[in-house]
């Protein structure tokens, strides 16, 4: 019962970091990119971030650009393992379904450039990383299946089953501000290099209450359990204590019954003992914050239709700081990631970006791009990137129609592949493989303000995995997403 307890609070720890950053970076910074995510060598204001060395090919003047978008997504787990039958809530079945509802309601972004002769001085805030908070109304399976397993445990005590509320809700957002210049060495050909300012703040709430065990009588409170379980388990030890006593005194062997049965009431009554801390549930409440900062590079090279434009981001080592509920150190370690004042390990992973813009005729481009991450350099708690096979790829293309002079249409799609494994697939943390489709117009209300509106859907894949430990699970893993941006560009 120690040990399953123990995984109890890992669990749950473990949680909590499911919206900690991870492998996860935000490359939706405007609503050009919603519209049309192969962006990675288009000369546009959004190249403030997508491609900063093109947008000294912009004309001269100051650009300002100002995004606001609404992201809804789910995440869902559906789970089967025999310890549900157990739980007074799930009707005897052994398959359970948690869902948790992502809302982002305020993404903003602002680019904004000035360009002048051969350079271009440029700006940009965003939130490269979370951006919105996700609640699991009823927790998590991992929360769910211990209790269960606990139940099932205490039967020799008299439980028959259990019932629990569970809850986590999770809050993370990583502001970014980029400072940068672009020069163009030539006409065809320019350079950029900036820095990259990164704000991490994060809240987490955990709680497992309400937890009772069914007996005979019916439903009890976990506490009340315990503490009847305690007197009867002591009661039992006496009585098995004076019959030694009884063996001793009269020189006779004692029976190995016996002590075996010694041996088990003390190892129960360790374990109830050590429960009694948890009786009244888990509760959690943590908050982080922490800052780094990173450079960034980038290079554009034009060449007759064709435009070509790469970006490197460098690593960045970011350490959350927490303000927390755990005070002490704990023999789980997991735990120790929310102890109080601790700093954690959240980096950034490095990202290089490479893409070609081809112009077949004047008013149409046709937009190609690649991402990769280097997530398993990066630095997160417990080497989570260890776990990973390989480091995550994106493969992105689009294309644009000018209409008109003033009204602009353009769709995309992007492609997007991580490195899972079983080992790092868990209800608490988890992404899967998935496409992405973006379609939105521009339209130009004045000669220097253009309107943007788009919509963009994510479709992701199912990833299932089965453990056969202890407790056999089988888990599958997906989710939604689906993102509305609209945005103002002025030119001046």
């Amino acid at each position: 019962m120690k040990k399953s307890i123990i995984s109890l609070v890992v669990f749950m720890m473990t949680t909590l970091g499911a919206f900690a950053g991870g492998i996860l970076t935000n490359t939706n910074q405007s609503v050009l990119f919603l519209k049309n995510p192969a962006r990675d060598a288009a000369i546009g204001l959004d190249g403030v971030y997508s491609n900063p060395a093109g947008v000294v090919f912009l004309p001269e003047g100051f650009h300002i650009a100002f995004n606001w978008q609404y992201a809804h997504q789910t995440r869902t787990i559906n789970s089967t393992s025999p310890v549900y039958a157990l739980g007074k809530k799930n009707n005897s079945s052994d398959n359970k379904i948690f869902e948790g509802v992502a809302d982002a309601p305020i993404i903003p972004s602002l680019q904004a450039a000035w360009n002048k002769g051969n350079w271009s001085v440029q700006f940009n805030f965003s939130v490269p990383g979370g951006g919105g908070s996700c609640e699991f109304a009823d927790g998590l399976g991992s929360f769910e299946r211990v209790v269960g397993s606990l139940a099932s445990m205490l039967q020799p005590l008299g439980a028959q089953g259990y019932d629990m509320d569970g809850y986590m809700k999770g809050r993370q957002y990583f502001y970014g501000i980029q400072l940068g210049a672009a020069y163009k060495i030539n006409p065809n050909f320019s350079v950029y290099g900036g820095l990259r300012l990164l704000y991490g703040d994060a809240t987490y709430k955990a709680k497992i209450s309400n937890i009772q065990v069914k007996t005979e009588a019916g439903y009890v409170d976990f506490a009340d359990f315990l503490q009847n379980s305690s007197t009867t388990v002591n009661n039992g030890l006496d009585q098995v204590n004076a019959g030694i006593a009884q063996y001793e005194a009269a020189g006779v062997p004692v029976p190995a019954e016996l002590l075996a049965q010694q041996a088990q009431l003390e190892g129960t009554k360790q374990s109830l003992t050590y429960l009694q801390k948890y009786a009244q549930g888990v509760n959690l409440l943590c908050n982080q914050d922490g800052v780094g900062i990173a450079p960034i590079i980038g290079v554009d090279y034009k060449v007759g239709n064709f435009n070509f434009a790469a970006k490197y981001e460098f690593k960045t080592q970011i350490r959350m700081k927490n303000e927390s509920t755990v005070f002490e150190a704990s023999e789980i370690n997991a735990v120790n990631k929310y102890k109080d004042s601790e700093k954690v390990n959240e980096d950034a992973p490095a990202l290089l970006t490479v893409g070609a813009q081809w112009k077949p005729i004047d008013a149409v481009s046709l937009n190609f791009g690649w991402h990769h991450y280097f997530d398993k350099d990066a630095s997160w708690y417990n080497n989570a990137q260890d776990l990973l096979k390989n480091n995550t790829n994106e493969f992105l293309a689009g294309i644009e129609w000018d209409v008109t002079d003033k009204l602009n249409v353009s769709a995309g799609t992007q492609i997007t592949r991580y490195g899972l494994s079983d080992d790092y697939m868990n209800d608490m943390s988890f992404v899967v493989n998935s496409y992405s489709i973006g379609l939105g117009f521009s339209y130009k209300v004045k000669d220097n303000i253009t309107l943007t509106a788009a919509y963009f859907q994510t479709n992701y894949s199912d990833y299932n995995k089965v453990v056969t430990e202890s407790i056999p699970v089988n888990e599958t893993f997906t989710r939604t997403n689906r993102v509305l941006g609209i945005g103002c560009q002025v030119d001046f």
